[in-house]
């Protein structure tokens, strides 16, 4: 898309879900979209509406031929979504009525808009940074509560402000460096070392702070991978099927019934869990059983939370020898020990299975087949799990391209801290200050290119 399509032609979609619906929202953008519109419009005059006024009216198809009873709604450029004149047409949910309409506008001089073009205009017309406008996608996205603030938080700005800020410091800090350099001759000092170095130290604090809460931002965004292992005939399944209060993993007495990866997802105190039940472990002869098993390794791989379900009635030998290869693969990850089945051994089985696990591994008793026994563990799974709160006003990256752009930004601060430190002279700490900036400008789009934002908006919906 060439910069004078993206700010001359009008351009159309239809803004809601395809399919069949009581209501379609198709929405026209552009310097024409009034002109064009009153084209197939029957009604109020379009060019006299006041914005933001619903007007019951009716459209025509290219032929001049009644096409739908519409309620057609303007905006004025000052204060519409794209920054451009927009009209947005709510008609009848009938697929081939949105069709004919957007065939309709086609033919009265408008052009289909392209993947994400309304919020790429609403960019480059000034309503809203670039990660306001990836947020919007987010937003829609969203899969949980925690996930839906995050993205509003971005939305409103938060993240550029916080952005905005750091800019406004190293703009301060460069400014100091560069009188330095113009002045050098005359050696004179416009800021003490220690002070532009305890400034890089608070720029470089809050950047890695942002960088670091990427981890926890993509598991909000995306959910959390919760890896259900254990031998054959432990309970996986039967404990997935209550966390989800659904049929959805087979249940048997057959050992080996498990031989796929089966996934699905909950939403425990507002954030996504991803819960994945997986082949049983042993030692196998079947080739399919023994790729499913390969899976669940992989899936074990993948899971930033294990549960190790042991049947409670196992003899402890058993349990002992699975622990001992499970355990050492699940360094680095959050460990919770389910003893299962407890409803058919004594009181002290976990006890007397003297589980290879530290001292600080959670060890939880239960039956899978007593909501009660579930409710614990989800609380216990959540608690682990750690992740922060999010407030009205939290900030969390959740976007892998801005943590990319930070990760950088951090660097290039601490190389001019480093420098700084160093004695080093003031022409060679501007450029990593530089550096700096241009990476942070790079997240809010002040510093950007048709490359970039080709691909970001390629992801976004056709009609936002």
């Amino acid at each position: 898309m060439n910069d004078a399509a993206l700010h001359t032609d009008t351009i159309c979609a239809v803004a809601t879900p395809h399919g069949t619906g009581g209501i379609a929202v198709v929405r026209v953008s552009g310097p024409d979209a009034r002109r064009i519109v009153a084209q197939r419009w029957k009604g109020t005059s379009v060019a006299t509406m006041p914005s933001h006024t619903a007007h019951l009216g009716h459209v025509t198809d290219s032929h001049g031929q009644l096409l739908d009873q519409v309620v057609l709604t303007p905006f004025d450029a000052s204060h519409s979504y794209t920054g451009e004149q927009v009209v947005e047409i709510a008609c009848h949910g009938s697929a081939w009525i949105q069709q004919q309409l957007l065939v309709s506008l086609i033919d009265a001089g408008c052009r289909m808009a392209q993947p994400g073009e309304f919020t790429r205009r609403a960019f480059a017309n000034g309503r809203m940074d670039l990660a306001q406008a990836e947020a919007v996608a987010d937003v829609i996205a969203a899969q949980s509560q925690a996930a839906h603030r995050l993205a509003i938080n971005q939305l409103r700005g938060r993240f550029g402000d916080e952005l905005r800020g750091l800019r406004g410091q190293l703009l301060h800090f460069a400014s100091l460096i560069e009188l330095e350099l113009d002045f050098s001759e005359e050696e004179v000092t416009f800021a003490d070392r220690a002070q532009v170095i305890a400034l890089a130290e608070e720029i470089h604090a809050v950047i890695s702070r942002l960088a670091g809460s990427y981890q926890a931002g993509n598991v909000i965004k995306n959910g959390l991978p919760v890896a259900i292992v254990g031998a054959v005939n432990a309970g996986k399944s039967t404990l997935l099927n209550a966390l989800l209060h659904d049929d959805r993993a087979l249940v048997s007495d057959v050992q080996g019934t498990t031989r796929d990866v089966i996934e699905d997802t909950i939403t425990l105190g507002g954030t996504l869990f991803r819960f994945i039940d997986t082949a049983g472990i042993r030692q196998a002869t079947d080739v399919v059983e023994q790729m499913g098993i390969e899976r669940t390794w992989r899936a074990l791989g993948q899971a930033e939370i294990v549960l190790w379900v042991i049947d409670a009635t196992a003899p402890p030998q058993q349990v002992r020898d699975f622990g001992e290869t499970l355990v050492p693969r699940c360094l680095g990850k959050r460990l919770i020990v389910v003893v299962n089945k407890i409803d058919l051994a004594d009181a002290q089985a976990a006890h007397r299975l003297r589980l290879p696990v530290s001292d600080d591994t959670p060890v939880v008793e239960i039956c899978a087949k007593r909501p009660e026994d579930v409710e614990r563990l989800q609380q216990l799974v959540l608690h682990v799990a750690a992740l922060p709160q999010v407030g009205s006003d939290t900030v969390i990256v959740t976007n892998s391209r801005h943590y990319q752009a930070l990760t950088r930004a951090d660097q290039a601060i601490v190389r001019a801290l480093q420098g700084l430190r160093d004695g080093l002279s003031g022409d060679l700490v501007s450029q990593d200050i530089s550096e700096c900036l241009h990476y942070l400008g790079e997240i809010t789009g002040e510093i950007t290119s048709n490359d970039i934002l080709g691909e970001i908006f390629a992801h976004f919906c056709i009609g936002k």
